[in-house]
């Protein structure tokens, strides 16, 4: 069988109203009333957070959750936003399994949250019969603007030790692989935002000198599907603003 993606669960169609606190979102329901849900990313969400638009949530069967809706989606001047930050890490290793990623094909296992140094995990570890091994890092960026794709969208000192940590599994002879995962339908090409964290930005030019390698892929939504799914999508070109 085709793998055609990450299925979402049932979804609610309403109007965000605001985020805040970081985790909540006020959503008016398209059927009445205002309901708190969820808001599965801790980010800046700069860009995807806009009073007014269209959002879609789901509804969670565990009674003994405090929030029983999750801020999935939202729609932006047209453009779908992935907003939950779970999907990237389980739609990405999916589609590796399914051969669907073809830059990281050829490996018979795949590992998830392996711990790499003593206080460092990282997403993936794709191994293959003769115990080459390929470590990847997912970052989920929801930043574009006219039409690039942009991360991060504030400073990450957690994104800049992943750097650092893959950088140090290419000296010690292993593959590393920094994924960036583009959560919507309308960039063209990848930059880091070296505005926003510079620091960060130079330690990606540097770690691909060194030999890291950059995968960026966005994606594709199919809400009339049922379920509605996500699957990735095209290879962006990876390039930077000075």
């Amino acid at each position: 069988m085709i793998y055609n993606g990450y299925e979402f669960p049932p979804l609610i169609k309403g109007t965000l109203l605001k985020r805040y606190k970081r985790f909540l979102a006020d959503i008016e329901l398209e059927t009445g009333g205002v309901v708190t849900a969820h808001c599965p990313n801790s980010g800046s969400m700069k860009g995807c957070a806009r009073p007014g638009a269209e959002a879609w949530i789901s509804q969670s069967t565990n009674l003994k959750r405090k929030l029983k809706y999750t801020w999935e989606l939202t729609r932006i001047d047209g453009t779908f936003i992935g907003i939950n930050t779970l999907v990237p890490n389980r739609l990405v290793r999916a589609s590796v399994e399914n051969g669907l990623v073809p830059e990281l094909s050829g490996y018979s296992r795949v590992r998830t949250e392996v711990k790499t140094s003593e206080h460092t995990r990282l997403d993936l570890l794709l191994e293959d019969n003769n115990g080459k091994r390929c470590f990847v890092e997912i970052k989920n960026c929801t930043l574009v603007e006219n039409g690039v794709a942009r991360f991060p969208d504030a400073v990450t000192m957690r994104g800049q030790k992943h750097i650092q940590e893959l950088v140090a599994l290419v000296a010690n002879g292993h593959r590393a692989v920094l994924f960036f995962f583009v959560q919507r339908t309308d960039a063209h090409i990848f930059t880091p935002a070296a505005d926003i964290d510079p620091e960060y930005a130079e330690k990606l030019m540097q770690a691909r000198l060194k030999g890291v390698e950059i995968i960026v892929r966005d994606v594709v939504f199919d809400l009339d599907a049922a379920p509605a799914r996500i699957r990735l999508n095209r290879s962006l070109n990876f390039f930077r603003l000075d």
